[in-house]
């Protein structure tokens, strides 16, 4: 810990409500928002995100202030909006993913962090225990080791003969890669034939869901902010090879399925958390969440495009159908 941070505890200003602190510098406590991939992506969750600070009383632009800054799917933006928060001096950061919020950790150990969608928190060294975090950081985490089983289980009910899935990750992406990992156990489980696509690169994409286009029945893309930033793109590839896609994150850009936790009501959780915490209560001593809410969406649309007929019990128990 710097000197000055130091100090700083010592004097017991890190025990003061943070709204007041702010106050008391004449200004609006700031949040620092990082979204992973780009506004228009994310565009669901930052309004879910600010309607349930505004139910809880921070109006933004009125009693509370917030800096969004967009790493569209790049992992090097993580450390440089870190670093500019801290020189902002932002009363609280929500960084999203495993990777952003570590390199939050290595920016600050002072100002709070909270992620709203982590997936290891723990076994990635961002908390002690889920808990008590401990230090600055808390969050909500999104391992759940039965997801991977139950998304390979909604695309053999929906491809017709399934036995071999190309599944894409970002190896550089901590969350990605536990995806990979517990969407290989479900397949051998199941008995099926998988296809490993790594892609952290843009010009990378095409040639992967071109190399399996003429193998594998299906495509199962592991969530990350690079594959978030890219869905459209790999979506649109992935319906010219005739793949059906499931997602962890939403499809509404011509994907055939996803299944996970809900993003919005990740971030309207993450709200609670900011607002405890710019009222006085230390991160370290707010317990990790798991979700409670999970979200399966159908797209119709692509199911005709690829000529799958989706079962009828499916389409009622999805969240949201696209038509």
């Amino acid at each position: 810990m710097k000197r000055r941070e130091f100090m700083t505890l010592l004097g017991g200003a890190a025990t003061w409500p943070l709204a007041a602190r702010a106050q008391q510098a004449g200004k609006l406590p700031t949040i620092g928002f990082m979204g992973a991939s780009t506004p228009s992506a994310w565009s669901q969750w930052t309004a879910a995100f600010v309607q349930r600070l505004r139910e809880l009383g921070w109006i933004e632009g009125q009693t509370v202030a917030i800096e969004y800054r967009w790493a569209e799917g790049r992992s090097e933006r993580f450390a440089e909006i870190a670093a500019e928060f801290v020189r902002l001096k932002v009363d609280v950061m929500v960084m999203e993913g495993t990777a952003a919020t570590l390199a939050a950790k290595q920016a600050t150990s002072v100002i709070p962090i909270v992620f709203p969608l982590s997936g290891d928190p723990l076994g990635a060294g961002l908390v002690a225990s889920l808990a008590r975090p401990g230090g600055n950081i808390t969050g909500l985490s999104i391992q759940q080791t039965d997801i991977a089983g139950k998304r390979l289980d909604l695309l053999r009910e929906l491809v017709p003969g399934l036995h071999w899935v190309g599944i894409m990750a970002n190896p550089a992406g901590p969350s990605a890669v536990l995806d990979l990992r517990a969407a290989q156990a479900a397949a051998r489980t199941l008995g099926l034939d998988v296809s490993v696509l790594e892609t952290q690169r843009v010009e990378e994409i095409r040639p992967a869901i071109e190399a399996i286009g003429n193998r594998a029945q299906a495509l199962y893309v592991c969530a990350d902010p690079f594959t978030s930033a890219n869905r459209a793109l790999i979506n649109e590839l992935a319906l010219t090879a005739r793949l059906p896609t499931v997602h962890g994150d939403y499809v509404h850009t011509g994907g055939l399925m996803s299944y996970g936790a809900s993003f919005p009501d990740m971030y309207r959780r993450t709200a609670d958390l900011i607002n405890k915490i710019l009222r006085g209560t230390k991160p370290g001593d707010i317990p990790v969440e798991q979700p409670t809410k999970f979200d399966l969406v159908i797209n119709l649309k692509t199911a005709k495009a690829l000529g799958l007929d989706v079962p009828l019990h499916l389409q009622q128990l999805a969240d949201e159908v696209i038509e």
